[in-house]
């Protein structure tokens, strides 16, 4: 009874809430921290993170510049015709994928939807209780932010469908003059320019998401991204094969 009685009520009544608080995990009840509290060589990170900002747009200016030069490159026009078919084909091609996609989005939006809405713990900002299911907002912004990453995986896609329409009816041009240099410096020039226009558009909205979104709504943000971005990397990548499309593109030249 003297220990129950020396020790504080606000001390018993955080026992449950530290416990509720520890328990609850997972990516869609990530809470940010005030970014401008920490600094790294003087730079709060805030200040940091906007100029990483600046890294995207050059890493992007850095994949358009190659695709004009890409595209500028001599080609002869019987190749340039087949490669123009080719592509007119993969946008075909690329159409009925985005279209399978959506399709696939609302199955697997529906069971997100269950899951978030109704089964994943979370944590009352009220009472501090764990409760089960989100509130519709956070649904909704998971949901929203899946759209978002497929739409930045089908863009990738599209472009690279693009540049490698370019560089392979270029590669097969430079053949024809027997030096072996630009046949391995214009395929390395489409992969790098595919590569960084890649890196730079996811990095850029998982910036946009740190620096843009209130911090509550982070979690959520950064799940339904990858929620969408696995999903159109499966289904252009895996199911529809893209990478075989582009090396079909390279044989038919040839």
């Amino acid at each position: 009874m003297a220990q129950q009685a020396a020790v504080p009520p606000e001390a018993r009544g955080s026992g449950p809430s530290r416990q509720a608080t520890q328990r609850v995990g997972g990516e869609a009840n990530l809470v940010l921290p005030d970014l401008s509290s920490v600094k790294f060589l003087g730079i709060d990170g805030h200040t940091l993170l906007l100029i990483g900002l600046a890294v995207c747009a050059l890493g992007l200016t850095f994949g358009l510049v190659i695709f004009i030069q890409l595209k500028n490159l001599r080609v002869h026009s019987s190749m340039r015709e087949i490669s123009e078919l080719i592509y007119e084909t993969c946008k075909t091609y690329l159409v009925t994928q985005g279209k399978f996609i959506l399709i696939l989005w609302v199955f697997i939006g529906l069971i997100v939807a269950i899951y978030f809405g109704a089964l994943a713990e979370t944590l009352n900002e009220v009472t501090g209780a764990v409760e089960h299911g989100f509130p519709p907002l956070k649904v909704a912004i998971i949901l929203l932010f899946s759209l978002i990453g497929i739409a930045g995986s089908y863009g990738v896609a599209w472009f690279g469908i693009r540049v490698n329409t370019f560089a392979n009816s270029r590669t097969a041009f430079a053949s024809l003059g027997g030096k072996p240099y630009p046949i391995y410096a214009i395929p390395l020039k489409a992969g790098m320019s595919i590569g960084m226009m890649l890196i730079s558009v996811e990095l850029l909205i998982m910036l946009c998401i740190l620096l843009f979104i209130p911090r509550d709504y982070a979690g959520p943000c950064f799940i339904g991204f990858a929620i969408g971005e696995s999903l159109g990397a499966a289904a252009l990548r895996i199911a529809g094969g893209i990478f075989t499309k582009i090396a079909d593109i390279g044989s038919d030249l040839m």
